[in-house]
């Protein structure tokens, strides 16, 4: 097809990229619908999503918390009890996101709107008080451990001061000015540029994985809200990078083209997961409102035993073991092992 010019890269406009983007917009084309239909059901996906979301995207920047830990730690918060890093980093995502779900429409795409948000995802780690919120100072280039304990670098990143003041100034007005790049392209592209330009000190991996759901919110893309954008980022976390690293070598003026189509594929991966669950949900209504609650505990508690699953239901192990087998039955569930350590995962 062609090769356009987009803000500072390069973009390869050819028919997958289109496809992409067609199959993405249909379905949200048809969300409306679909969300008046699985009213009770979307409420249920959001908060397994969060917590999935927040775990993810705090793990890919080297939190060890589980899924299940970080719901433990969300359900049964205490601001003044947060003494480790990832529960200061976990408890900063989930109310940075949290501003972003319930506000998305005010918060603007300003300097001052995502220094705002940068403030508040670091709010509670102390490591970072000193910088929160304001532009880098020292540099930040991306860098890796090797083998025999020496760094490399893999990127440079834009030097602190007037460098990355500029860049992100020149990021912003593109965004408002240009009308003709497809959404989804901005999206992607702002992402990009962002995590490119590095410009706070710390928090800009998980800033960037914040201003995806931010962006799409504000197009349009209401049903993001229930997927897992991260947790898919996070299942592809070496192609993730090397898909970046990939373009961010060629700067300035490089094709992007790599990355946009990664972020495109990720976004229908969610859309077709979202729809999955859907559809189940659709084969859920024949089943007890009981069953329904223990899909819901089987997705939020990974690996859970089947005595937990009695305690969480108020109900002996040998009733969990008779829903157990009605939904491996129904095709809704599956077994993973034999005796006293099998546990169940959705099919």
């Amino acid at each position: 097809m062609s090769k356009v010019s987009v803000h500072t890269e390069f973009l390869d406009i050819n028919w997958k990229l289109i496809g992409l983007i067609s199959e993405i917009d249909r379905f949200d084309a048809s969300w409306k619908a679909i969300e008046r239909r699985e009213g009770q059901s979307l409420k249920e996906l959001k908060s397994i999503a969060t917590v999935r979301s927040v775990g993810a995207s705090t793990r890919i920047e080297g939190s060890k918390l589980t899924d299940e830990e970080v719901d433990i730690l969300l359900k049964n918060m205490d601001i003044s009890k947060l003494q480790e890093r990832d529960e200061q980093e976990v408890v900063g995502y989930y109310e940075a996101l949290d501003v972003i779900d319930e506000n998305f429409e005010e918060i603007p795409v300003t300097e001052n709107g995502l220094k705002n948000l940068h403030n508040v995802l670091l709010k509670y780690s102390e490591k970072d008080r000193w910088h929160r919120g304001n532009y880098k100072q020292h540099s930040n280039a991306v860098e890796a451990n090797m083998p025999d304990g020496t760094t490399q670098i893999i990127f440079q990143t834009t030097a602190p001061g007037f460098p990355t003041e500029d860049a992100m100034r020149e990021l912003i007005t593109w965004h408002d000015a240009d009308k003709d790049t497809h959404p989804l392209v901005k999206c992607a592209l702002f992402c990009y540029d962002f995590v490119s330009i590095h410009p706070f000190q710390d928090g800009n991996g998980r800033l960037s994985r914040l201003l995806a759901t931010l962006l799409l919110r504000k197009y349009g893309y209401k049903w993001i809200r229930y997927v897992s954008f991260e947790h898919e980022i996070e299942s592809q976390k070496n192609e993730y990078y090397r898909v970046l690293r990939t373009c961010q070598s060629q700067r300035p003026g490089e094709d992007i083209t790599p990355w946009v189509m990664f972020f495109l594929t990720s976004l229908k991966n969610v859309q077709e997961s979202l729809m999955l669950k859907l559809e189940t949900h659709g084969v859920q209504q024949a089943i007890s409102q009981r069953e329904r609650h223990l899909l819901t505990i089987i997705e939020a508690n990974p690996g859970i035993k089947t005595s937990d699953m009695a305690k969480k239901l108020g109900v002996s192990s040998a009733t969990v073991k008779r829903m157990l087998d009605s939904l491996l039955s129904a095709k809704l569930i599956e077994r993973h092992g034999i005796g006293p350590g099998s546990y169940y995962t959705l099919l």
